[in-house]
Parts: structure tokens; C-alpha cells; sequence
């Protein structure tokens, strides 16, 4: 059904910003919700960053709250994490996911985003 393509990774210094964006091949309507997971070096398990809810509501990590901004253009089937005062333990790989159903998984995957901030 839908791919999901993130874009807009890379280098940054402290302090820094990136905005990541998440195209889908379909429309986003379909999913009950799209979320930004990511991984940290060395780390198995995956966090849920960002979630934006179809339905209009927006969750966020506690360790990212007030400097991330999860996003979207339904027009354009895009979902966008803006990440603001980035910190060296953002680093990590950041994927796009979506869920079709409030009870369902993010069983949605994009391939990841490498996202590095360091001096």
C-alpha cells in the first residue's frame, strides 16, 4: 500500500536545526496516524519521537517536547518533523511510520534518515 520516503537528514552542530520530511506515495487521509520513530547508535529498540494523529492530535517524547514540531500538507501527502536546538543525543537514525488503526502498530516503514548532531 503506501511507501513512505524521508528526506533531509545529515550534519548538524548543538543548537542547530533540520526539518525532516516524509513523503507518502499515497494519501496520508488513509492512516489513522504517521509518526517519526528513530534509533540511537548501538541501540535494538526504536522510540517514538512524533506522532500526528489524522484526527488532529499531535503526541511527542518528553525528551523532545518544546523543540520538535511534528507537521503535515495533506496536499501533498508530506509529513514534517521540524527539530529545533538539536542536541548530540538526537543523533540517531529517524524513520517515518504510519498506522492504519488507533489499535494497530506503525507496521508502515520509510528506510530512515540519518540524523547527526555534533561540534
Amino acid at each position: 500500500q503506501v511507501q513512505l520516503v524521508e528526506s533531509g537528514g545529515g550534519l548538524v552542530r548543538p543548537g542547530g536545526s533540520l526539518r525532516l520530511s516524509c513523503a507518502a506515495s499515497g494519501s496520508i487521509f488513509s492512516m489513522n496516524a504517521m509518526g517519526w520513530f528513530r534509533q540511537a547508535p548501538g541501540k535494538p529498540q526504536r522510540e517514538l519521537v512524533a506522532a500526528s494523529i489524522t484526527s488532529g492530535s499531535t503526541h511527542y517524547a518528553d525528551s523532545v517536547k518544546g523543540r520538535f514540531a511534528i507537521s503535515r500538507d495533506n496536499a501533498k501527502s508530506t509529513v514534517y518533523l521540524q527539530m529545533n536546538s538539536l542536541k548530540p543525543e538526537d543523533t540517531a537514525i529517524y524513520y517515518c511510520a504510519a498506522r492504519k488503526m488507533p489499535t494497530y502498530s506503525y507496521d508502515v516503514w520509510g528506510q530512515g534518515t540519518q540524523v547527526t548532531v555534533s561540534s
